[in-house]
């Protein structure tokens, strides 16, 4: 197995990059994110994923570890492809995909192209433990989430707003997306107070 390549970047497209590591060629497909990573440099370090098919040996080449890991875990879901996990990283950032996963954010990864309602509660359903254990990513949301509650609490009473009141109205407005900022808590909050 081919676990990384460190060489020489000699093509780089937002799909794929061509790297050579002592005289040999090696095409990798990438996502946005990692296309995005990569700087014009002539020397790159890339994780790898192989993967082996009965027609053919297709290499996929990755900026960061996590993002690797994330690309794996998509593939263990049924129904999810090479194809369907490197669009959905050239979509969201390996961190918004794990968020959505561990938050059960079904809009969020449905709206990758390609991927349904269906498929996007399968990769919710099956990888969610995994993220949460793996990761740790739970418990990072929560307290970036709790910080934000906070801070958009504590406006509303400065606000003069009843604190028990306001955070009825903020667990509302978190339910529905729990990765706003505490700003952006408050302005959805002062619409519904």
């Amino acid at each position: 197995m081919i676990t990384h390549l460190r060489g020489k970047l000699v093509e780089k497209n937002p799909t794929h990059v061509i790297v050579e590591c002592n005289g040999v060629g090696y095409f990798l497909n990438i996502s946005l994110h990692t296309f995005s990573l990569l700087k014009d440099q002539e020397n790159i370090h890339l994780f790898t994923h192989l993967l082996i098919k009965e027609d053919s040996h297709t290499l996929f080449g990755f900026a960061e570890k996590s993002e690797r890991d994330v690309f794996r875990l998509l593939l263990s879901v049924s129904g999810v492809g090479s194809s369907t996990a490197r669009t959905m990283l050239s979509s969201l950032s390996p961190l918004e995909v794990k968020n959505a996963i561990a938050n059960g954010d079904v809009p969020s990864i449905q709206a990758v192209k390609g991927i349904g309602a269906k498929t996007a509660q399968r990769i919710i359903l099956d990888l969610k433990d995994k993220i949460l254990k793996v990761h740790d990513i739970g418990e990072v949301s929560l307290q970036t989430n709790n910080t934000n509650k906070e801070e958009a609490l504590s406006a509303l009473e400065v606000l003069g707003f009843a604190r028990r009141q306001s955070e009825k109205i903020v667990d509302k407005v978190l339910s529905q997306d729990s990765s706003l900022s505490a700003e952006d808590i408050i302005k959805l909050a002062l619409k519904n107070l």
